[in-house]
């Protein structure tokens, strides 16, 4: 479900390779979001570019996962997603939360500036 693509001194990379994000799966996801901010200690710049569904559960478990982050004095940042994920998000005010950038690349030479 998520799978790392690219680590820097800084940062993980992680691919979130499901289409569907949703209650069957938001507890799995959750869990291993939280298990790669044990293992590396970094910022999770999360790329959502596969998912074409997102539901309450699943950004209730995004949300949990962050303040998990936060309890560790880490981060998540959201890029990739697609426009209608992207309202959802600003409609709801998780854009205020969350930093979300368009694309990996872009948030990997922001969070290198941290």
């Amino acid at each position: 479900m998520i799978q790392v693509s690219k680590e820097g001194p800084k940062f993980v990379i992680a691919d979130v390779t499901i289409t569907e994000a949703n209650l069957s799966n938001s507890d799995q996801f959750k869990a291993e979001l939280v298990s790669l901010l044990d293992q590396h200690k970094k910022i999770i710049i999360l790329d959502l570019q596969e998912l074409k569904y997102v539901d309450s559960a699943f950004l209730g478990a995004l949300v949990s996962a962050l303040k998990y982050a936060i309890s560790l004095k880490l981060d998540i940042v959201l890029t990739g997603l697609r426009n209608d994920i992207r309202d959802l998000i600003k409609l709801i005010r998780l854009d205020k939360v969350f930093k979300i950038y368009n694309y990996a690349e872009e948030a990997q030479f922001a969070v290198n500036k941290f």
